[in-house]
C-alpha cells in the first residue's frame, strides 16, 4: 500500500502546500499574507513537474483496492488542471477581488479543489467518484462567496449551493440503485455485470439520475441554470477557473463511467456498445440543446461575464459532439478542445478581471472605446473572442475542426449543422464587445493602468491560443496517446 502513494504523489505534494500554506497564514503578517499565492504556484509547478514523469513512465495502473486508476486518461487531466491552477493562482495574485483578507485560506481552498479535480478525472469507484465530487462542490461553494462584503457572491454561493445539493442527491439516488443492480461500487466489475444484459428499463432510469450529477459539473442544459449567476457573483479568477475545472473534470468523468460501462474495443480507435442503453443519441440531443441555449441566451447578456457564463454552456455542448460518435477520434478531439479552451477561455476572463479593476465595471457599454484607452487589454481580448468562435488562424478554429470533423465522418450530419449555425450565432456577441472596445467612443477620457503581472499572465494564455492555432502537431499526439484508457 505505502508503494502505492508514489502513484499519487503530486496531490500528496499539493495536500503539504495546502497545510504549509494555511499554517504560514497564522504566522505572517496580514499585509503579507497574499505572497502565500506565491507558494500555491510554486507547489502547483512541483506537481506539474511529477506528473510530467508519470507520463513519461507510461502509467497504466489501478491503485488502493481498485479504487482510483492511474492511466494515460488521468494524467492528461492532472496536466490540465494543474496547469489550470497555476495560471488561477498567477491570475488571483494580480487581481483586487482577491487581494483582502483571508489569503491563505482562499489559497488552499483552491489547492484542495485541484485535488478534488485529480481524484474525479482517476476515480474507478463509485465511492471515490462521490467522494471527489463532493470536495470539489463544496469547496468551490466558499470559494464563490469568498468575498463577504458582496450580496451578489452570497446569492451566487447560495444558489450554487442548491442546485449543487439537488443534483448530488439526484446522482446518489442513481448509483444506489446501481449498485443495487450489480452488488458492487468497482466501474469495471460494474461493467462485467452489465456486459450480461437483463436490466433493460431500469439501467436507463438509473442513468438519467447520474447524468444529471455529472450534467450539473458541466453545466449542460437543462443543468446549467446555476451557471451565469455563479460566474456573476464570484471574484473573476475564481469565475476563470470554474469555468474550466469543474467542467474537464466532469467531462473526464463522464467518459470513463459511459464507456467503461457500456462499450468495448472493438477495432483500433472504434467502440462496441454492449448493452440496450442508446446513450449516444441522448448525448447527441442533450449536445444540440445545450449550444443552442447557451448562445441564444448569450446574445442579450449586457454584463461580460454572464455573457462568458452563456458561451461556457455553449462549449459544453461543442465538447460533447465528440462523445456522441463513440470512437478513438471523438474523444482525440474533446481532449484537444479542451486544451485550447483553457487557454482562450482563462485568458478571456484574465483580461475582464484586468478592466474591471481599471474601469470598475463589467458591462459591455464600459468597454466603449477602450482600444484608445488601453490598447494591449482590448487585443488580447480580442484574440480570445475570436478565437472562442473559432476562427482561423486561432487553435478555437483547430480544435472545432477536430470536432466536426469526427462527427460529420459518423455521418450525424444534423448535429453538425445545429454546431456550425451557433457557430455564426456566436460570432454575433463576441463581435459586439470588439466593436464596443475599437468603433465605439470612450465613455470617459485617460488611459487605463495594467499591471506587469495582468500583461505577463495573459501573454501566457495568448500565445498558446495563437500557437496551437499554427502548429498543434505536439499537443495532438499527447493526445492520441492519452485516450487509450480502454485498450
Amino acid at each position: 500500500m505505502l508503494q502505492e502513494l508514489w502513484f499519487i504523489f503530486p496531490e500528496i505534494l499539493l495536500v503539504l502546500a495546502v497545510i504549509v500554506i494555511i499554517l504560514a497564514g497564522l504566522i505572517m503578517p496580514r499585509r503579507l499574507e497574499h505572497q502565500t499565492g506565491w507558494l500555491a504556484a510554486l507547489s502547483l509547478f512541483g506537481a506539474l513537474l511529477v506528473t510530467v514523469g508519470h507520463v513519461q513512465n507510461g502509467l497504466s495502473i489501478e491503485v488502493f483496492r481498485k479504487m482510483i486508476v492511474i492511466d494515460s486518461w488521468t494524467l492528461y487531466f492532472k496536466l490540465l488542471f494543474e496547469i489550470a491552477g497555476f495560471l488561477i493562482v498567477l491570475f488571483s495574485l494580480g487581481s483586487k477581488e482577491t487581494r483582502g483578507q483571508n489569503q491563505s485560506e482562499y489559497y488552499g481552498l483552491l489547492l484542495s479543489i485541484i485535488i478534488g479535480l485529480m481524484f474525479m478525472a482517476s476515480a474507478s469507484d463509485l465511492i471515490m467518484v462521490v467522494l471527489a465530487m463532493e470536495l470539489v462542490g463544496i469547496l468551490s461553494y466558499l470559494l464563490v462567496a469568498f468575498d463577504k462584503t458582496s450580496p451578489r457572491a452570497s446569492e451566487a454561493a447560495l444558489k450554487y449551493l442548491i442546485y449543487g445539493a439537488t443534483a448530488t442527491g439526484i446522482m446518489l439516488f442513481g448509483m444506489t440503485y446501481l449498485y443495487g443492480l450489480t452488488g458492487t461500487t468497482n466501474l469495471f466489475v460494474i461493467a462485467q455485470m452489465l456486459s450480461r444484459g437483463g436490466t433493460g428499463f431500469t439501467l436507463t432510469i438509473v442513468m438519467l439520475f447520474i447524468l444529471v450529477g455529472f450534467g450539473f459539473k458541466v453545466a449542460l442544459a437543462p443543468m446549467h441554470m446555476w451557471c451565469p449567476d455563479v460566474y456573476e457573483g464570484a471574484p473573476t479568477p475564481i469565475t476563470a477557473f470554474l469555468s474550466v475545472g469543474p467542467k474537464a473534470a466532469g467531462l473526464a468523468l463522464l467518459i470513463r463511467f459511459f464507456f467503461t460501462l457500456f462499450t468495448q474495443p472493438h477495432l483500433e480507435g472504434a467502440y462496441t456498445l454492449i448493452t440496450g442503453f442508446r446513450w449516444p443519441e441522448l448525448i447527441a440531443v442533450i449536445s444540440a440543446f445545450t449550444m443552442t441555449i447557451g448562445n441564444l441566451s448569450a446574445l442579450t447578456q449586457q454584463n461580460v461575464k454572464r455573457m462568458l457564463a452563456y458561451s461556457s454552456i455553449a462549449h459544453a455542448g461543442y465538447m460533447l459532439m465528440g462523445i456522441v460518435v463513440v470512437n478513438a477520434a471523438g474523444l482525440q478531439a474533446v481532449l484537444f478542445y479542451l486544451a485550447v479552451y483553457l487557454f482562450m477561455n482563462v485568458g478571456a476572463f484574465m483580461v475582464v478581471a484586468a478592466v474591471r479593476d481599471g474601469i470598475g465595471s463589467e458591462e459591455i457599454d464600459a468597454y466603449r472605446g477602450l482600444g484608445k484607452r488601453m490598447p494591449f487589454a482590448p487585443i488580447m481580448l480580442a484574440i480570445f473572442l475570436f478565437s472562442l468562435t473559432g476562427l482561423p488562424p486561432l487553435s478555437g478554429f483547430i480544435g472545432k475542426f477536430y470536432l466536426f470533423f469526427a462527427v460529420i465522418n459518423e455521418g450525424i450530419y444534423w448535429l453538425v449543422t445545429i454546431a456550425i449555425i451557433n457557430t455564426v450565432i456566436s460570432l454575433y456577441y463576441y463581435a459586439r464587445i470588439v466593436k464596443a472596445m475599437f468603433f465605439d467612443e470612450p465613455v470617459s477620457p485617460g488611459p487605463v493602468p495594467v499591471t506587469p503581472l495582468q500583461i505577463a499572465v495573459t501573454v501566457l494564455t495568448v500565445v498558446p491560443t495563437i500557437l496551437l492555432g499554427v502548429y498543434w502537431a505536439p499537443l495532438i499526439r499527447f493526445v492520441e496517446q492519452s485516450v487509450r484508457f480502454l485498450i
